[in-house]
């Protein structure tokens, strides 16, 4: 379901009341989700967010973004009591098929996450998505160390046939 104009003390509540740990702010402030609002992080040209519902409770919210591009991206958040229940699948096919419905441009569908988050990188392979780039070092942890990112995506013809092309993962020969 859409997000609405209605909505803003759900999400500051919803996004206060909730922690994030593979998220790059795991606690955001009720100051900094206003903020957000403003900025338009939720709501803006080739932005769109939707709250996750199923067994007739909200479960979470999703960020889509760069709708008008060839490869829009998703930001997922799962309340707490949500994660580990097996929910993620069934969202992330409902996105995908959404994205590849409403935004004609779209060849590629494709999320990030820290590679210590093997939940939703499992989550990713059991909805269609192929690991297309590991990233060293790439994701700054709150104790000032990195951690490795790992993006996945899915294809509009995969997702049209229901299969997943792979690809070489070969590199040239290093001197």
């Amino acid at each position: 379901m859409p997000l609405s104009d209605k909505d803003v003390e759900e999400l500051v509540k919803f996004l206060t009341t909730n922690s994030f740990p593979y998220h790059r702010i795991t606690a955001p402030s009720e100051e900094l989700v206003r903020q957000l609002i403003v900025d338009g992080r939720f709501e803006a040209d080739g932005v769109r967010t939707y709250w996750v519902f199923g067994d007739n409770q909200r479960l979470g919210l999703a960020i889509l973004e760069r709708l008008e591009s060839h490869c829009p991206v998703f930001d997922l958040r799962l309340v707490e009591e949500a994660r580990g229940q097996g929910s993620g699948v069934p969202v992330l096919q409902a996105l995908t098929s959404l994205v590849f419905n409403e935004a004609p441009k779209a060849h590629r569908f494709a999320g990030r996450t820290r590679e210590d988050n093997i939940a939703m990188r499992k989550t990713f392979v059991r909805s269609g998505f192929l690991k297309e780039a590991h990233y060293r070092d790439d994701w700054p942890l709150d104790d000032g160390g990195w951690i490795a990112s790992v993006t996945y995506a899915v294809l509009r013809r995969d997702w049209e046939l229901g299969t997943v092309t792979g690809f070489s993962r070969e590199d040239v020969d290093q001197p």
